[in-house]
């Protein structure tokens, strides 16, 4: 990876922090502006956020959820989360897309090729095979054009959390030890398609869970990487608890310097993100605002030179008919919280 950013590309990378709408160059430029947009080369920590929606299935988000967000930490978001699920439809999200990129942030979209919002089940139409073998390119052909004529940059990812058995793609639901194999091929084939219909102003990323499950040498998230010629950010999710009862905690500081040593060794030119991070608010054992001033307190030390930018998942959900163990991870809903992420929002790089 290049961060010898090109001049045209400076004046995107401007509009992305400043919060004005950014565009994509044309042509061969457009690849590299869209990464001067997210890996900024300053020494700069650009942030996101999952805004929250209202069916779990994380494709209705509204600018009242981004607003929420950014008035709780007093900072505007330099890229919003969605899912972009196959089983509500295949075509490009032009207009969720429009409405994030207006408020001068980046899409990241998350392309769930999935045929229900269910975990822990095999897939039965969009698996990894038919992925590999064409049997959807026309629409990715379709979905590519698309995200071209968008112009402005794009994140993009699929196989969110491959190495977590709850998602289809996991190779638990794949032929166990051959899994890996064909996530890399359904993957590299999803990008060149991609590439082929132009959508160069797209960067994809590579979304691992913190832990490995199952815990089995086949399962390392390493097995699963595509390749430096197919990825240009890593991402990983680091959560805590997520429930107000559950006992269960885990400690960022902790998670993350592991998974920075494996990264650095497997793909050691890519920069990094923290794509997703969060713990319930409500939780009696799991100090919300404490778990993320650690968090960031570790983001922030400069330990990492590739570690770019990171993503707060600021969602609520139901856990089962009582609601008073529904997850509440925003930060809107705890004020100590809120003030613990305008601390590093308002006053870091």
């Amino acid at each position: 990876m290049r961060l010898a950013f090109l001049i045209p590309a400076l004046g995107l990378l401007a509009g992305c922090l400043t919060g004005a709408p950014v565009r994509a160059q044309e042509g061969g430029n457009a690849h590299e502006a869209a990464l001067a947009a997210i890996v900024p080369g300053d020494g700069r920590m650009l942030h996101g956020v999952y805004p929250g929606g209202r069916t779990g299935e994380e494709d209705d988000i509204t600018p009242a959820d981004v607003a929420a967000y950014e008035k709780a930490t007093g900072a505007r978001a330099n890229w919003i989360m969605f899912s972009h699920n196959w089983f509500h439809g295949r075509a490009f999200p032009e207009a969720t897309a429009r409405w994030i990129a207006a408020r001068g942030a980046i899409p990241y979209i998350r392309l769930m090729l999935r045929s229900d919002a269910d975990e822990d089940h095999r897939e039965p139409l969009y698996t990894l095979r038919a992925i590999a073998t064409g049997r959807f390119d026309a629409d990715l052909q379709a979905w590519g054009r698309a995200a071209a004529r968008f112009g402005a940059p794009i994140i993009c990812e699929y196989g969110t959390e491959m190495n977590g058995r709850w998602f289809p793609w996991n190779g638990l639901w794949n032929g166990r030890r051959k899994g890996p194999a064909r996530f890399r091929a359904a993957y590299r084939h999803i990008i060149s398609v991609m590439r082929k219909a132009g959508a160069h102003n797209i960067l994809w990323v590579f979304h691992v869970n913190d832990e490995d499950a199952p815990k089995r040498k086949w399962n390392r998230f390493e097995a699963y990487y595509p390749g430096d010629a197919f990825i240009d950010i890593l991402g990983v999710s680091i959560y805590s608890a997520l429930s107000p009862h559950e006992n269960w905690r885990k400690a960022f500081t902790r998670s993350l310097p592991p998974v920075m040593a494996r990264f650095a060794a497997m793909a050691p030119a890519k920069p990094v993100i923290v794509a997703e991070m969060g713990t319930d608010v409500h939780n009696r054992h799991e100090n919300a605002a404490r778990w993320a001033s650690d968090a960031l307190a570790m983001i922030y030390s400069g330990r990492w030179k590739a570690l770019k930018g990171w993503a707060w998942w600021n969602e609520t959900w139901e856990n089962d008919d009582n609601p008073a163990h529904d997850a509440d991870l925003r930060v809107q809903s705890d004020p100590a919280l809120a003030a613990a992420l305008r601390k590093y929002l308002t006053t870091r790089k």
